[in-house]
């Protein structure tokens, strides 16, 4: 009996034990970068595919509807500047748009989120109305992270309060 408790001691002493964890791993990787921490390179290229949509969008002849505080309706002063959006999209069966829509600084950041989307999403649904094919339309909201007037003034926050329409493809 001896023999065999000595033997069990033995294979327990010899069985590997736990691995020491310690908190600084032993190779360190390097972490993917974050938005704000995006390389130069990839920040410029990014502004330079920003600003090609920007072009697109002017040559495009889309143009930005604006919207009254608080509200994702269509106005009636943006309903003939939609027509022509329309007509453009009409004209141009191939094209595809990203209708951005953007919020004056007030409010908090979510809100502003969730407005913008509804901006961009009456503006989809005035164009679809308008027999737009929804397939041609994406949304994206940027809240109050793009503002087109930074100054403090209503007739600058109302320059931010607007849905963008951006060419994406032909």
């Amino acid at each position: 009996m001896m023999a065999v408790l000595s033997i069990g001691l033995l294979a327990l002493w010899g069985c590997p034990k736990k691995a020491d964890i310690t908190a600084t791993p032993e190779t360190q990787w390097e972490e993917a970068p974050t938005a704000k921490q995006a390389p130069p390179e990839q920040k410029a290229m990014s502004e330079a595919e920003e600003a090609r949509e920007r072009a697109a969008a002017a040559t495009a002849d889309l143009q930005p509807v604006y919207f009254d505080f608080d509200r994702s309706f269509i106005r009636d002063e943006a309903r003939e500047v939609m027509k022509a959006n329309a007509e453009w999209l009409k004209a141009h069966p191939q094209a595809k748009i990203k209708i951005e829509g953007n919020c004056d600084e007030r409010g908090t950041r979510e809100y502003n989120q969730a407005l913008g989307q509804r901006r961009a999403a009456s503006a989809k649904r005035y164009l679809t109305d308008m027999d737009i094919s929804g397939s041609r339309m994406s949304l994206i909201s940027y809240g109050k992270e793009k503002p087109g007037c930074t100054e403090s003034t209503e007739s600058c926050r109302q320059k931010n309060r607007r849905a963008d329409f951006v060419v994406v493809s032909d």
